[in-house]
């Protein structure tokens, strides 16, 4: 009798409180690296949250969210990082168009999107395809998540994360 494969949602890793933040090291849309390990080391706090892609409107109300708290958030040593699977060419014409504060992140190969486990499922209108579920993840200057969230919502969201910091 052969064995079934595992399905993708069997293989697909999910964090919780608690764990180890993977480590990630990638470019932003103008080319600079942003390394965790780096930021961790200077005593900041990571806000690191995936959405599923440049200028479709949820993720441009997410985005916007983000940028109009920068200034409480950066008072408060929290680093804001937005990954997606877009180029540096569309991350940089998004922030741009939206006068964004803070970086985005460039994973086109899905790297972050697999250590995170935010590279999963979906179902819209019936069909079944793979994709980023809108997912946050705060990252305490230990390396620990203190927050995993997967399948959020835009809107409102980054009132959440600001309760979660203590911010608000």
């Amino acid at each position: 009798m052969q064995e079934t494969p595992p399905s993708v949602m069997d293989e697909t890793v999910t964090l919780i409180v608690g764990d180890e933040a993977p480590h990630f090291s990638a470019e932003d849309g103008s080319g600079k690296i942003w390394d965790l390990n780096s930021l961790l080391s200077d005593g900041k706090r990571v806000v690191l949250y995936f959405y599923p892609k440049d200028s479709t409107p949820g993720c441009t109300t997410q985005a916007c969210d983000f940028r109009d708290n920068m200034g409480q958030l950066n008072s408060e040593d929290v680093v804001v990082l937005g990954v997606s699977k877009d180029s540096a060419k569309s991350h940089e014409k998004f922030s741009s168009k939206n006068d964004l504060n803070f970086p985005l992140l460039v994973d086109t190969e899905g790297e972050i999107l697999e250590k995170y486990g935010v590279w999963r499922e979906k179902k819209n209108y019936g069909k079944v395809y793979m994709g980023i579920a809108r997912s946050t993840f705060v990252i305490e200057s230990n390396g620990t998540l203190s927050l995993a969230k997967y399948g959020v919502k835009a809107k409102g969201h980054v009132g959440r994360i600001m309760l979660h910091l203590g911010l608000e």
